[in-house]
């Protein structure tokens, strides 16, 4: 029986003793049933001593049994864990306030608490405990108990109250100190706590457990080498969790003592909170390592620092920049240094971060923002930095090196030193040769003389003149574009240039142009005797050549230059050989024409030309009288070529071989055909005018009546007022008067819908308003033209009508004129407009194959500038992309990245990338976005693309850190283009999940 036990039997005896001096047996009855209760209460019987508590209760009428036993009831709701046990002791205390169990059972139920371990319960009742009321023992006992509850509920504040009361107890003092202390090193508060477990250290049950928290007190109050000297005698006894924690310590110390050699094994035995590391840890052992030159192991552990935005990191980052710089990894120290200059934690550090920054970028190129752009930044965020000459020296040569001629153009707007009017020239001639070569001639033209009006540099001087006459070239200004060249001729650096080589080139072709065909004769000649090396060129100054004798009639030269020609063999062999049988008609060798034409049907079975031949065929054959011969030439042209320009004429000829032969009702049989099939055309008008003539020889007047009254077009009685209005458009058309050739047609085609001329008038009346850009009043003319019989007028309306079309984008709408024009073009320049313009359109109409079958057709022209070649390839593989043949797209690419400029090789360059990445290729592939970045960097498109295929290479490489620094600037630069964004946000939620696992700093993305 326990001390408090005895207390409550005497209590009951003393009691029971007053009872039976002044009370009658039934009174002495309910003691003993007291007494009863009162023993199993103390065998800890609870539930069977309550019952009896209340029964007694019940039945008594004795207020200080009735105050016991609501004592004794409270107290065994407690200890039984019955809900209203709280209740019933709070009623018990105010039902008998004046018991002298009140105190007795704050206490009691408080202790019985403590015990079992529920601690906010026990400070519950402990803080109803009047403390005046108890013994001294007792008080010793409530104040720990108290103060420990406190402790362990966290309620230091309470805690340090009652604690400090008992810390000289010799029962309790031990563990007060202990735990004031253990407080005072969560509080931070070292010093103290040090000094409190000091003065338990001899005690033998707190040794192990100080061993840990003294190590680390004197970690904290910057006592290293004692703070080693703890943990290293604990780390023996410690188990797995204290060896990490002290192995940290350790690290930590000699980290701060500055011996890194000693630091690094330590600090890698550290195995983390609940097994992560965070950004801190990362930090020093990347640092340690660092520091001993190990820079692949500092770049390990700095490279695992995601999303630091603090003093640690942006020190983390510009040493990870300077590790990458180390082992020549110069993409990836751009990364760690830019961000380290976006962090002004340490101010000094932010500025050597900006400089190293703006170096490689300058280096290497930027994917973030031009070279320039990042220059210009650090000038003016340190106009005083002792690196202000050399960085404004690298800036100006970066206008030149960064390729994004646009974007410099506008940093460069209004500096006037001389270096920059220097940059300004190069800049402004570059920009004008991309625009150049996207066909923009107006713009282009701009440029070349915004570069002309800095003539800083005689030989960009001399690029610029060239390049501003050839633009003037293709814009038909040929008197503009001879003084040009003739300007670039005289300038002393143009010897020096790529663009000499060629310049008589392009003197004779403007020549040409402008029908001088004496000096186009002279120049070409020089070429050609210049013994170039670039033969498609060669070949086509021979054709060119060749032509000049040929219009100047000189045949035999013509004839000996084609021959030239075919013998290089690049280009257009069937145009010579064609142009050759024609020029021996002309020295009056008919016989040798008509064998080179029978040849040429022969040879060349898919020349555009071929028709040209049949009927020039069957001409010859006319004229050597070789009727039959003739016939069934023309026969076979119409039955081959039915859309043929010639088709028309070889009818007329029949009907006239016909006639010329006295067979009358073929001839009119043919006659008839042309002016029904063909209105309005030359041969029509002939035909009519032919058959006139027989009807007349037959006596027929009547039925040539009856016959010409079933074509519209035939107004026999205004044919005078038809040919004079037309002829009064003409002249003003032949003599360049525009408005008033304009006005004129315009006045014919009112007066004369169906007129002799409407064809010729709608044709030129286009051209004329497609010359002014009145491309939509050009439209319905060319229309007229092209939906008319076949006319020497069709192939260049159809063009026209096409690049109209082309213009607005309306795809469907050019499909059809362009199929007619690749059908029907006798010029090979216009069927491969054509075909690269289906392939464009059917690309865009998601028509993939078609898109490809155009595509390989233009592939199989042997004349292709490289920029056509680009664009055809360029087709195919993003049809390949978009059909899922990613190996027929890749061959494709592969192809566009030899030959093709601008936006085209920045597409191809990305998708090398791609596919070196799916390949696992990921640092070859890093390569490649690199030289994007470098020499693409105005195609802001493919390089944030590009970013992010470096993002997925840098962390199937480990590398976590320039994943997620790549995938968030991508995030934070590129918004206008919502689906590169959108593919960067979900790379980084996965890259971050994973890192998150490991990494205690890294929050995983929602």
């Amino acid at each position: 029986m326990t001390k408090k036990h005895i207390f409550y039997s005497l209590l009951a005896i003393g009691f029971s003793i007053q009872v039976s001096a002044q009370e009658s047996a039934a009174y002495t009855n309910d003691l003993v049933d007291y007494q009863r209760a009162l023993t199993l209460y103390n065998n800890q019987q609870y539930l069977a001593a309550q019952a009896v508590f209340n029964s007694i209760q019940k039945d008594t009428d004795e207020l200080n049994i009735k105050s016991d036993c609501a004592f004794y009831i409270a107290n065994c709701a407690v200890r039984l864990n019955q809900q209203n046990a709280d209740k019933l002791i709070e009623e018990f205390v105010e039902d008998y306030p004046t018991s002298t169990k009140r105190n007795t059972a704050f206490v009691d139920v408080a202790d019985y608490y403590f015990q079992n371990g529920k601690y906010a319960h026990a400070q519950k009742w402990y803080a109803k405990v009047d403390e005046r009321a108890l013994g001294r023992n007792d008080r010793e006992t409530y104040y720990f108990n108290n103060g420990y509850a406190s402790f362990t509920t966290k309620n230091y504040k309470d805690a340090k109250k009652y604690l400090n009361k008992v810390q000289t107890s010799q029962k309790y003092g031990s563990q007060a100190k202990y735990y004031i202390g253990f407080m005072a090193y969560e509080g931070d508060d070292y010093n103290e706590a040090n000094a409190y477990f000091d003065q338990v250290s001899d005690k033998e049950e707190y040794k192990e457990k100080l061993s840990y928290y003294q190590a680390d007190l004197n970690f904290k109050l910057g006592k290293f080498e004692k703070a080693i000297e703890l943990a290293k005698a604990q780390l023996k006894s410690g188990d797995r969790n204290e060896v990490s924690e002290l192995s940290k310590i350790i690290g930590e110390s000699y980290f701060n003592l500055e011996q890194y050699d000693e630091a690094i094994p330590y600090l890698n035995e550290y195995r983390g909170k609940k097994g992560k590391w965070n950004n801190t840890d990362y930090y020093q052992l990347g640092y340690a390592y660092y520091k001993q030159k190990e820079y692949d192991k500092a770049i390990s552990e700095f490279n695992k620092i995601v999303g630091g935005d603090n003093s640690v990191a942006q020190n983390a980052y510009y040493h990870l920049g300077e590790s990458y710089v180390s082992v020549d990894k110069k993409q990836e120290a751009l990364n760690a240094f830019r961000n380290a200059s976006q962090m002004d934690y340490d101010l000094k550090i932010q500025e050597d971060a900006w400089l190293n920054y703006a170096k490689i970028s300058y280096e290497i190129g930027n994917p973030y923002q031009s070279v320039p752009q990042v220059l210009t930044s650090y000038l003016e965020a340190y106009p005083k930095s002792k690196y202000t000459t050399e960085i404004e020296t690298l800036l100006i040569d970066s206008y030149i090196t960064s390729k994004n001629y646009k974007e410099a153009l506008i940093l460069l707007k209004g500096k006037n030193s001389f270096e920059h009017k220097v940059a300004y020239q190069k800049v402004a001639f570059y920009r004008g040769l991309e625009l150049y070569n996207e066909n923009n001639y107006q713009e282009a033209q701009g440029l070349f003389e915004a570069s002309l009006r800095e003539q800083q540099n005689e030989m960009f001087t001399a690029r610029a003149t060239f390049w501003k006459a050839e633009t003037e070239y293709n814009l038909s200004n040929y008197d503009n574009a001879l003084i040009g060249f003739k300007q670039f001729q005289q300038q002393p650096s143009a010897s020096t240039t790529e663009e000499f080589k060629n310049l008589d080139y392009n003197l004779a072709y403007t020549y040409f142009k402008l029908k001088n065909y004496p000096q186009a004769i002279n120049t070409f000649n020089q070429f050609v005797n210049s013994k170039s090396k670039d033969n498609v060129r060669l070949n086509d100054a021979y054709l060119r050549l060749a032509d000049a004798y040929f219009v100047s009639s000189q045949y035999n030269k013509a004839i000996a230059t084609y021959e030239k020609a075919i013998q290089v063999g690049k280009i257009e062999a069937d145009y010579a050989f064609f142009q050759q049988a024609i020029s021996y008609g002309y020295i009056g060798e008919e016989d040798k024409k008509i064998t080179e034409l029978v040849r040429f049907i022969s040879k060349y079975t898919d020349s555009k030309l071929r028709d040209d031949a049949m009927y020039a065929l069957g001409n010859a054959y006319v004229k050597n009288n070789q009727t039959d011969k003739a016939l069934a030439i023309y026969d076979r042209l119409i039955a081959d070529y039915k859309t043929s320009t010639f088709v028309s004429k070889a009818l007329l000829r029949q009907g006239l071989v016909y006639y010329n032969g006295n067979n009358n009702q073929q001839a009119l049989t043919k006659f008839k055909k042309v002016a029904g099939s063909f209105p309005n055309s030359p041969e029509a008008n002939q035909a009519v005018s032919t058959a006139r003539l027989i009807y007349i020889d037959l006596g027929q007047v009547n039925e040539y009546a009856a016959w010409v009254q079933t074509l519209d077009y035939v107004e026999v009685t205004d044919a005078d007022l038809d040919n004079a209005t037309y002829e009064a458009a003409e002249k003003q058309f032949l003599d360049n008067n525009i408005n008033n050739a304009i006005k004129q047609f315009n006045v014919y085609i009112n007066q004369f819908p169906q007129g002799l001329h409407a064809k010729q008038a709608h044709f030129y009346l286009a051209q004329l308003y497609f010359k002014k850009d009145l491309k939509e009043t050009a439209k319905p003319h060319f229309e007229y033209v092209v939906n008319s019989s076949q006319s020497e007028f069709t192939e260049e309306a159809l063009l026209r009508l096409s690049q109209i079309i082309l213009e607005t984008k309306k795809w469907s709408e050019a499909i059809p004129v362009l199929q007619r024009l690749d059908v029907e073009a006798n010029f090979p320049q216009n069927s491969l407009f054509a075909q690269s313009n289906l392939m464009q359109a059917n690309y865009q109409l998601k028509k993939y194959n078609e898109a490809v079958n155009y595509a390989e057709k233009v592939l199989s022209n042997t004349n292709l500038d490289n920029k056509v070649k680009s664009d055809a390839q360029v087709i195919i593989a993003r049809s390949a992309m978009q059909t899922g043949n990613e190996t027929k797209a890749k061959e494709a690419y592969e192809k566009v990245e030899l030959t093709a400029t601008g936006e085209t090789a920045a597409e191809a360059l990305y998708y090398n990338a791609y596919f070196k990445n799916k390949a696992g290729k990921h640092e070859a592939s890093n390569v490649v976005i690199q030289r994007l970045a470098k020499d693409y960097s105005g195609y802001k498109y493919y390089g944030a693309k590009g970013l992010v295929i470096m993002a997925k290479n840098f962390n199937a490489l480990g590398d976590a850190f320039q994943a997620t620094y790549i995938l968030e600037s991508v995030i934070k630069n590129f918004a206008d283009y919502k689906e590169v964004v959108a593919e960067a946000q979900e790379e980084l939620s996965k890259i971050k999940t994973e890192q998150a696992k490991t990494n205690a700093s890294v929050q995983p993305e929602d």
